[in-house]
């Protein structure tokens, strides 16, 4: 039996279920009245997701569809981080959207304040792009997953490597 449990608190998203998301948005936009003539195009690259479309009018329907698409794939809203409308060539708008991932240093501290004031038996402490929180027992880190949740961090957090 193990002398200490661990478990990391990550922020990541499951790529695949970006993609699968994205890939239904473009076929509803294609498929739709109110936005088929548009020429709307939804392309993913690697830290951003690039929208170009008709207007700002059709570019909150692009949102909406695209959230719903991202929320039925168990994606959370946190992830994106919508940048400023541009004007693109053509009298059409642009807008980049960031995907946000990894936990900034900032958050980390957060996170490691709550556990060091909350928890005496409990440590935590920030590796890279996540918090690694360990203890003697598997309540203690229950507890401190359970008091994670409730804070509302602008990230979307996960519990990884629980052991």
């Amino acid at each position: 039996m193990a002398d200490t449990f661990s478990f990391d608190v990550v922020s990541d998203f499951d790529r695949q279920e970006l993609i699968n998301a994205l890939d239904q948005a473009k076929r509803e936009i294609q498929t739709r009245y109110d936005l088929k003539d548009t020429k709307t195009t939804l392309e993913l690259g690697d830290q951003a997701i690039v929208i170009n479309t008709d207007s700002e009018f059709t570019l909150q329907a692009v949102h909406t569809i695209l959230q719903t698409k991202a929320a039925k794939r168990n994606l959370s809203m946190k992830i994106f981080d919508y940048g400023k409308v541009e004007t693109a060539s053509g009298n059409r708008v642009r807008q980049e959207i960031a995907l946000k991932k990894g936990i900034s240093q900032e958050i980390g501290k957060q996170i490691t304040k709550i556990v060091r004031d909350e928890f005496k038996k409990v440590q935590a402490s920030i590796q890279g792009d996540a918090v690694r929180v360990s203890a003697k027992s598997k309540d203690d880190l229950q507890a401190v997953i359970q008091r994670i949740k409730q804070e509302d961090f602008p990230v979307a957090l996960q519990f990884t490597n629980y052991r």
